[in-house]
This record gives C-alpha cells, structure tokens and sequence, in this order.
C-alpha cells in the first residue's frame, strides 16, 4: 500500500525508532523559529548546552510579539536576540519585519522539510507542504543543537471536495473542523489535506488552514506541494525550491474526514473557545464595537487586499474600529504599491505595524463589554487584555461585512465578491533580515538587566509528598497558567519574575499558597494546557515548587514541556478520582523515581481517603528526563559523551 505525503516526510527524516502506528519516533529538524516571547528562553537554553553554532539547515529568531516598547525590558530582549543570532549562526528577523510564521512562509518554508518552532502556530508552513511542528523552546533548543525531536504521530486526513463559494473563505473550513472535532479533536494527529478541492486554494490559504489546526491540538498540518505551490515559490522569487509531493494513490490513513467546500457557509467561533463555531446567520444582528483583521492566520496580501476592495469607496461604521495588522513588511509593500493601503486608509481603517498585537492581548483590547470579531486564531477568556471579553472569530469577508454595517452579517449580503487573486510576483525581498556572519565566536551576546540566567533544577526525589495547591476544570490553557498580555510578556526573560504571575487570574493567592506548601501538585481536568507552546508555563510553576501534574489528559505540547522541566504529568485510571481529589489535600509518592525509571504506567499514590492509581504513559527517554529534573542537563550530557 503506498504512503500518505506525511509518511513520506517523516521516512525521509526517521532517525529514531520505526514508522509504524503507535511508536514514538524521532526526527531529523531542517530548519527551527523562535519568536521573542518564547525565543529568548530558548535562546538561553541552547547558550546553556555549550555549542559554538546551530547545526540546522536553517534556525531564525523573529521578534513579533514583545513590539511596544514602554520600558527597557522588551528593547533589551530584541538586542540579546539579535547577538544570540549572530553569535550562534542564525538569521534575525528584527521588530517590524511581520510575523514569524509570513515571514518564514515568504521567504524560507521549502516542500518536504521538516520544521520546528517554539509557537504552536509554526504548522501554517504546512501550507507549503513541509512537516512544521510547534513545541516548548526546550525542544527547540535540543533541535538547535542536531538533537531529534520525538512525535507519536497518527495521520487524520481531511478530504476536500468542491470549491468555496463567493464569500465562503479558507478560514470557514478550519472553522467547520473546529466545529465537528472540538478543540480536543486533533490531538495526536498530523492533519493532512488531500482531495481535488486541494487544488482550489492558494499557499496563504492553505497557510490559514494549517495555521488553527493547532486549535483542534494537532500535532502538524500538511498540503501537499503541486502548481499553487510552484505558482508560490514564483512569486516570491524562489522557484528552483519548488518540489512536487502528495500522497500515493490510495493511500491509507488513521482516519479520515470529509468536507464538501460546495456546501460550506460563512462560520463565526463565539466566545470564548475556537470550537464555539455557529453560522453566522445564527449570530446575525448583534452589534460589533471592534474588528481586528490580520494575525498569523488571517494577514495575508490577499486577505488585505479583499477587504480594501470590498471598502473601497465606503466608510466604517460609526463609532465601529477597524484596525489592520499586516502580517509581514512584504505585505504591506505590495499594499502600498496596489493601492489598497489608500482603500483602507481611505475608509477609516486604522493601520498597525505587522506583528501579532491584539492576537495576544499586546493592545487593541476592548472596551468594556464591547463585541469585538478578530480574523486571529483564538478567543480564550480574557486573551485580548479585558477580562471579561466578547471576542469572535471570523474570516476577513466576515470582518469587513461587519465593519461596514456595525453588526454580525452573512457576508454574501454585500452582493458581488471582489475579483482577488495572487499577484505573479511580490515587491521587496530579504533585505530587512540580518543573516549571521561565518564565524560567531568572537560577537559579544549584549544582555538586559531583565536578564536572567536559566535557573538550576534538581532531580526527581525517590519519595514525595506533595500538597494539592490548585483544582482547575475542562480545557485549562497556557493563558490561564500563565497570562499573555502587555504586563506578563516582558517577563519571559526572567522566570524567577514571571513565576509571580503564575495562575494570577485563576486564583491571586496561588503564589502565597505555593510558597508556603512545599512540593505542590496541580489538578486538572480534560485537555488540560491547550493553546500556546509556551514553556514559561511549564517552568514558571516548576520554579515555584510544583512537581506533580494530576489531569483527566494533557494537550501535546503542554505534557512535553512538563517533562522538560521534571514535573510529572499523571492521567487517573479512573476519571471518576478526580472527584475525590480537593485543594489542600496531600498526595504521597513512595519509591516513584524507582518506579518511574523501571518503566511502570501504574503510579500508586496514598491520597485522603485511600489509595488512588495513577498512569504515567512516558517512554524510557521521557522517563529518564524525568528523573534528572529536565531536559536540559540530559542534552548537555549527550553533546559531551560525543565529543560536541
């Protein structure tokens, strides 16, 4: 039987274990991003293994998330950025540039490579048919350094059929898959993209797809590469990089979903969970104060110029904001120079610099109360920066429909569907970014007092009591462990700072709590730390004592940046434990390092009223992180029993 296109990409890569249903493998990383929310602890950690250059085809640090700069802390992150790239062989993409997943899908995604990014949004590359996977800096550190990253993949195809009809964008077919899956609906699948109905979307719009696919918790998307790929590849000057990739005819895969693009409506997530999807006749009439259009999933030329041509000649409503956030500084060139920027400008739109902003509450958060519609890729609770938020996700032509009336309304009532296409060639080039010099060595890496160095963590003891700190519910995301936002983002180069922070608007005592009970375990219920890739919010508790993880299940990235840093993530063998489990209860562990590294899935712990059985589904590497307190010391260990 002939092999599915991620199959193909994973057999070209294998360099641990076997390809076959269930194992854990390890892959070859081409190319690695960062991004400066992330990167700068990813950063510190590669400094920490002691290599004198990246030993990747290609690794670019981007910074697009930490852009307002209201006191030193975050120009102070952008300069040791630009110095680590330098002094270690990468490429930097300084403040302004655009969003690293534009970026890297203008001017560096390549069909067929693998690609490994500390942003959970690092598949929209998969638009362009590579493996592009989102992890902790962590992971991405050790790829840095030539190590394998480690993924059990299964393979979820999606078969597309038909063609989107006028008004019906890219974004409503992530959307219908939202809806049928849940948020939790992906997790342990690469989705992957195949059908005649492939054949009808661009790269940027597949990007978009790929893109949210992290919002069903998958582990990658992937296009395969054909002429929209090509067609691509020549518009941004990179044709001798197109390769032709697809599954095999018939092949199989874990399972398999349908979507007829025919039949697609226009959709809107309500708040405040990507999966809440409706169609928007469903939502028709409600009155919108805000619409962001822009993001790493919905900014692209396109998608910007379909809105300038559906405004063109009209006004915002009154009282009604309209912001634009460019994905990438190409982007806004080729705007200039078509004239759409003008459109937009003309209409009353309000233009931003090309970054991520509003998507993680870094400005244009709400007014109080007010119903805001975003083309970005989540609305948890709070994300934008007002607690109590109203935040819809939409498609552009979803956006600008309500921009132009002052309400939720089926796009398809503005009549004719402007004519958009690709241009045959993109204005600008790579000018703006810094590639490394030759030899790095002799540059200096230039550090803020914002600073910090990585902190020290012990091994694993034998024996552990461990205190019940904090009993969340369903769905509990990197936001609510640790907040995004203009007040905790300049932080994430300091963790005994951001630690402060830790589940400050779950529970405002955490921190007190924590730092009088000793050794501490959370308790979780399904899908527990979804969203973010950020590891922040894996490391911050751990620097704060927590050393246990009890959930009814973990999303992927979350559970892997767990273990980086040595807490324990334990499922119940009966859910129904979880029940039987409260905030002050203490939890012994007796002999479990033992355990732990004789490969046990059995975890007894002596709870309150008994004994309760816990799983630990680990393999031998995860376990022997585990029981050394991180990653980190094991990577450095193995750097140097190879002679680096």
């Amino acid at each position: 039987m002939g092999r599915n296109l991620t199959q193909k990409i994973i057999a070209a890569h294998l360099v641990e274990g076997d390809l076959a249903p269930g194992r854990t493998i390890g892959l070859r990383i081409d190319q690695t991003l960062t991004q400066d929310a992330t990167g700068t602890l990813a950063w510190l950690e590669f400094e920490a293994l002691g290599l004198d250059r990246v030993r990747t085809e290609l690794s670019v640090s981007y910074v697009d998330h930490n852009l307002l700069q209201t006191d030193f802390k975050n120009a102070d992150d952008h300069r040791f950025l630009r110095s680590a790239a330098a002094r270690f062989g990468a490429v930097f993409s300084p403040p302004g540039n655009g969003i690293c997943h534009h970026v890297h899908l203008e001017q560096f995604a390549r069909p067929g490579r693998t690609l490994l990014g500390s942003d959970s949004h690092t598949p929209t590359a998969g638009g362009a048919g590579m493996l592009a996977i989102g992890a902790g800096g962590l992971d991405v550190a050790a790829a840095m350094a030539g190590r394998p990253f480690f993924v059990t993949p299964r393979v979820l195809g999606v078969r597309l059929v038909g063609r989107l009809p006028d008004w019906v964008a890219a974004k409503d077919v992530i959307l219908e898959l939202l809806r049928r899956r849940s948020v939790k609906g992906g997790v342990g699948f690469v989705l992957e993209y195949f059908g005649e109905g492939v054949q009808g979307l661009s790269v940027p719009q597949r990007g978009v797809i790929a893109n949210m696919g992290a919002e069903l918790g998958a582990t990658s998307s992937v296009f395969p590469s054909d002429e929209r790929t090509a067609q691509f590849l020549r518009a941004m000057g990179r044709p001798d990089q197109f390769t032709p990739l697809a599954a095999d005819e018939g092949a199989a895969y874990d399972e398999v979903e349908t979507i007829d693009l025919d039949q697609l409506e226009p959709l809107i997530a309500r708040p405040s969970m990507p999966d809440n999807v409706v169609p928007v006749r469903e939502a028709a009439g409600l009155a919108v104060d805000q619409v962001i259009i822009g993001s790493c999933a919905n900014s692209s030329l396109t998608d910007l110029a379909l809105v300038a041509a559906a405004l063109e000649g009209r006004r915002v409503y009154p009282g009604l904001t309209l912001d634009i956030n460019p994905g990438s500084r190409q982007i806004l060139m080729n705007l200039s120079a078509s004239g759409d920027l003008n459109r937009l400008l003309l209409a009353g739109a309000r233009l931003n610099q090309p970054g991520c902003l509003g998507c993680l509450g870094l400005g244009q958060a709400p007014p109080t109360g007010a119903v805001s519609l975003r083309t970005m890729p989540r609305n948890f609770p709070g994300r934008s920066g007002t607690r109590d938020d109203q935040v819809y996700l939409c498609s552009p032509e979803v956006a600008v429909a309500a921009a132009l009336t002052g309400r939720i309304v089926d796009p398809r009532e503005l009549g004719d569907y402007p004519s958009v296409s690709e241009p045959e060639s993109y204005l600008g080039d790579s000018a703006n970014l810094v590639f490394p010099p030759q030899d790095g060595r002799t540059v200096e890496i230039v550090r803020g007092p914002n600073i910090a160095p990585f902190p020290e963590l012990e091994p694993l003891p034998e024996d552990l009591t461990a205190t019940v700190i904090l009993k969340v519910g369903d769905d509990v995301t990197t936001d609510h462990i640790l907040p995004a936002g203009a007040e905790v983002l300049p932080l994430r180069s300091n963790i005994p700072a951001i630690s402060a922070c830790v589940f400050q608007d779950t529970d405002d005592t955490f921190c007190d709590r924590i730092a009088r009970s000793g050794p501490a375990a959370v308790l979780g219920g399904e899908n527990y730390g979804q969203g973010s890739s950020r590891e922040h919010a894996a490391l911050a508790p751990r620097f704060l004592g927590v050393r246990v993880k009890l959930a009814k299940s973990f999303a992927r990235i979350h559970r892997a940046n767990l273990i980086n840093f040595g807490i324990v993530p334990l499922t119940f063998a009966d859910p129904r434990d979880y029940d039987r489990l409260n905030q002050g209860d203490r939890l012994e562990f007796t002999g479990w390092r033992r355990s732990i590294l004789d490969g046990q899935e059995d975890l007894d712990a002596a709870g309150p009223d008994g004994p309760l059985r816990l799983i630990l589904s680990a393999d031998d590497r995860e376990r022997r992180t585990l029981a050394a307190g991180g990653r980190l010391g094991l990577v450095r260990r193995e750097l140097q029993e190879e002679g680096r």
